[in-house]
C-alpha cells in the first residue's frame, strides 16, 4: 500500500442554497491538513486530497480517514491538527467529531 492513511475532504459545491462542504472551507480544510502533515513528518506516508460529495452535506464540512472508514463532520481548521495527532498518528477516533448516522 503506497500511503498509511487517506484522508478524503469534501470539496463539493452544489447549487445556490443547497448545504454543501465546498461553501463551508472545503479547499482551505485541504490545505490545512497537508501543511500539518508535511509539519508532521508524514508527507509521502499520509494523504489529504479532495473528495466529491461524502453524502454529509448538513455536518459539513465533512471527511473520512481511511483505511478505517471514520467519518468527521463539522470540521474546523481548529481541528486539523488534533486529527492529525490523535487519529492519524495516535490511532484514536475522536468521539465528538465523529459522524455515526
Amino acid at each position: 500500500m503506497r500511503f498509511e492513511k487517506h484522508i478524503f475532504i469534501c470539496a463539493n459545491q452544489k447549487a445556490e442554497g443547497k448545504a454543501c462542504c465546498g461553501e463551508k472551507n472545503g479547499l482551505e480544510l485541504i490545505e490545512k491538513f497537508r501543511e500539518v502533515l508535511n509539519e508532521k513528518g508524514l508527507k509521502g506516508k499520509v494523504r489529504a486530497q479532495k473528495s466529491g460529495c461524502l453524502d454529509a452535506c448538513n455536518f459539513g464540512p465533512a471527511l473520512v480517514i481511511y483505511p478505517e472508514g471514520t467519518y468527521y463532520g463539522h470540521i474546523q481548521f481548529a481541528d486539523v491538527e488534533r486529527i492529525v495527532n490523535e487519529h492519524v498518528i495516535g490511532g484514536n477516533v475522536i468521539e465528538e467529531l465523529e459522524l455515526k448516522w
